[in-house]
């Protein structure tokens, strides 16, 4: 009913019906694509800060269908919080917002710099759900660029373990993974390793092995980092 009707009180309730966003995502979101042109868009991105999991995937995909000029900022900054089904929607958001011409600009933020790794990070394992990096078109020039800022900004254990992440999909055999040339995938995972080798980031690294960080073992481990493999 609320999805057929056109009242601008609706708008409150179908909200608050998203939040049950397990349940009842597809159909607040359905009802709000009707509504684009009287604060649907609107009422989509707020949706969007509040859900999670599955009602997160049918938002985030809604507004990379219709809402992506609006909702821009949030898509390359928050679209992405980390859970595993993020997979189906990052290839999109970082396609319909245009990640390649953001993080290639002079002086992106810190939050777009950030999130650039985790969309990355996500597409990289994203086969069989949604779009990879493989098949991303400007994704050497987004690696580079991010691996460029990332190295400007000071060093963290989350920074640290993108990075590697990054470096150890780079490193895999590039034969049906990664469609550019061999020396622009070895340029690119040259770029990460030297990263990754700076003494501030090893020192980063060391604090998140002496808390007990198994991420960081386990890539330093698959990426032999000097100087850390040693602590492991």
């Amino acid at each position: 009913m609320l999805a057929t009707l056109w009242d601008d009180d609706d708008h409150a309730l179908i909200k608050t019906i998203g939040l049950l966003s397990h349940h009842f995502a597809p159909l607040a979101v359905r009802a709000l694509e009707r509504r684009l042109w009287c604060g649907g868009s609107e009422a989509l991105l707020w949706l969007a800060e509040r859900v999670t999991g599955w009602g997160r995937v049918y938002v985030v995909e809604s507004l990379c269908k219709h809402g992506p000029s609006t909702a821009r900022s949030w898509m390359l900054r928050r679209a992405c919080d980390g859970d595993y089904l993020n997979r189906y929607f990052a290839g999109h958001v970082a396609t319909a917002a245009h990640l390649h011409e953001a993080i290639t600009a002079a002086s992106p933020d810190s939050e777009l710099v950030d999130h650039t790794g985790l969309l990355l990070t996500t597409m990289a394992d994203s086969a069989g759900m949604g779009v990879t990096l493989d098949a991303y078109p400007p994704a050497a020039a987004v690696l580079e660029a991010h691996c460029a800022h990332t190295g400007q900004l000071e060093p963290s254990v989350d920074r640290f373990v993108t990075a590697a992440q990054l470096a150890t999909y780079l490193r895999q055999p590039a034969q049906g993974r990664i469609p550019w040339p061999q020396d622009e995938r070895e340029g690119l995972l040259a770029g990460y390793l030297s990263l990754l080798e700076r003494e501030d980031w090893r020192n980063v690294a060391r604090s998140g092995l002496s808390a007990g960080d198994e991420r960081v073992a386990w890539l330093a481990g698959r990426l032999g980092l000097r100087a850390l493999t040693d602590e492991i």
